[in-house]
């Protein structure tokens, strides 16, 4: 009986069946997930959307304001001197959070600031010197309000909701539970109140996604599919296979197959014509913000590249042996 309730309550967990929640989405509901990067060429991926303004300053002591215990990466939240709060990552997810949520914001997705702190001091309850983290500011015109699913949305039918799969797919980004999404409010271009929609947890990237033999019992987003922040696992794996028509065989070996099933080759070509837009200077630029060595960065950006140019040419079949 246990077995029985267990299976159905984690087999809810990891979704299935895709229900778009808008029969006709608008430009204006697009906009809540990405917007045209027009100004692609002159995005900064050092600073990323924060820029320089909000960078953190590792010199100046940050006051212990509460232990973050929840999740694979453990934290703390924290105050600067100017009063500002930050919610700091401990642990290898924090710079593939950095690196790939400057590649997100760079191809359109909205993405919060986030920065890469190779060390710095934390005062108060456990102070003392504090190994690298992701730092991401709590701003107080920014506030999250809710939490959006992969399965369940606006935008399912959407171009720039199966790019942004896509983007997840190339970076080997697995961990796609609920709770990692979050629904921003903030103020838009026009000044008035909106809401925008984020992948807000992007920690377990970098790596390989992995189906682990347990997960054929309890399929649940709570155990681990993959490695992340592992560069070896990432050049490991291959990224289109085969196709047959518009179904593409992806060597993806997580737990989200019915969204993954849904990818054609015209969003393959969307999200890898995005990508190939960026420059190398700005590709090298977003993993030096992560805290990357030249080597590592260059190993990164070769795999991600060879994987935007096997997706940008898929009309030619002899390419897509290219990336494998």
């Amino acid at each position: 009986m246990f077995l029985v309730v267990a299976l159905a309550t984690t087999a809810c967990l990891v979704g299935g069946e895709l229900r778009p929640t808008l029969e006709n989405p608008t430009p204006a509901d697009v906009a809540r997930l990405w917007q045209n990067p027009t100004d692609i060429a002159d995005r900064d991926l050092f600073l990323g959307p924060g820029g320089r303004a909000l960078v953190p300053d590792p010199a100046t002591g940050f006051v212990f304001v509460a232990a973050d215990e929840t999740g694979y990466s453990g934290g703390y939240d924290v105050r600067d001197p100017e009063g500002l709060e930050w919610s700091v990552k401990l642990g290898p997810e924090a710079q593939p959070e950095v690196a790939v949520s400057r590649v997100l914001w760079a191809i359109g997705y909205h993405q919060p600031p986030t920065y890469y702190v190779p060390s710095w001091m934390l005062i108060g309850a456990q102070g003392g010197p504090q190994p690298a983290g992701r730092f991401r500011p709590k701003l107080p015109d920014r506030k999250v309000v809710a939490e959006w699913s992969w399965y369940e949305n606006d935008l399912l039918a959407t171009q720039e909701f199966r790019g942004l799969l896509v983007a997840n797919v190339i970076l080997n980004n697995w961990d796609w539970k609920t709770s990692n999404n979050k629904v921003y409010e903030t103020v838009g271009t026009d000044g008035r109140s909106m809401q925008v929609m984020v992948v807000q947890d992007l920690g377990a990237s970098l790596g390989k996604t992995a189906y682990p033999r347990l997960l054929a019992w309890f399929p649940t987003q709570s155990l681990g599919q993959g490695s992340r922040n592992d560069l070896e696992d990432f050049e490991a794996q291959g990224f289109i296979k085969n196709i047959k028509g518009d179904q593409i065989e992806f060597d993806y070996r997580g737990i989200h197959k019915s969204l993954v099933e849904t990818l054609t080759p015209a969003d393959v070509r969307w999200t890898a014509e995005l990508m190939g837009r960026l420059s190398d200077a700005q590709w090298n630029d977003a993993f030096r913000a992560a805290g990357y060595d030249e080597e590592m960065s260059r190993r990164y950006v070769t795999k991600i590249k060879s994987k935007i140019a096997q997706g940008a040419s898929l009309g030619d079949r002899r390419t897509l042996a290219a990336s494998r």
